[in-house]
């Protein structure tokens, strides 16, 4: 116990952001999938366009039409579909899925990651960023998710926020109990590194 090698592994796997994600949330959420005519959709970093492909989107599916290329090969056309899977939600509206469009897979999946073709994270052999990330990492991280909730950044050094207008209180310091308890914890683990103690 405790000796070379124990405790948490990092992954080696290649990680989510080092694909293009095509969202179906978000294609939802823009109405894009009630048009029934083909759009265009673009990623772009720092402002520069970094790839585009041409969505046809239909009532039970998505067709993606995209040029592809692997490694030192040409680019090849790809023209494929994508099934939809539509789910009810509890308080009235529906949410999309997209199929995973690799065979044998069919997984229900809100993102596809790019490639030749457009899969799931397990079919990528994908991992999220955060999986790589230390636990002190991890609990800072989570902490600084409550103060944004509010809509301010910071460290956890910085007092809490104010509670903004409209929020309920209840609502306003169960985040703030939640967030402070987050914050210890990535103290307690930041200080046990550094052989301190927190009460």
């Amino acid at each position: 116990m405790g000796g070379w090698g124990s405790g948490r592994r990092r992954s080696s796997k290649a990680k989510t952001v080092d694909y293009l994600e095509l969202d179906v949330r978000r294609l939802q959420r823009d109405g894009l999938l009630e048009v029934r005519r083909s759009f265009n959709w673009r990623w772009t970093r720092n402002g520069e366009p970094v790839a585009d492909i041409n969505i046809i989107p239909e009532s039970d599916r998505v067709v993606l039409i995209y040029r592809a290329q692997q490694s030192d090969q040409e680019r090849t056309e790809q023209n494929y579909p994508i099934l939809l899977e539509r789910t009810p939600c509890n308080y009235g509206g529906e949410r999309v899925w997209f199929r995973c469009p690799v065979e044998g897979c069919g997984r229900r999946a809100a993102i596809l990651y790019g490639d030749k073709i457009f899969a799931c994270r397990f079919c990528r052999h994908l991992a999220y960023p955060c999986q790589n990330a230390s636990s002190e990492r991890r609990a800072i991280s989570r902490a600084n998710a409550f103060r944004e909730r509010l809509g301010h950044r910071g460290s956890i050094f910085d007092p809490f926020p104010l509670r903004p207008k409209g929020m309920h209180l209840r609502t306003y310091y169960a985040l703030q109990w939640r967030y402070e308890n987050a914050a210890l914890i990535a103290l307690k683990r930041v200080g046990c590194k550094l052989g301190m103690t927190f009460e």
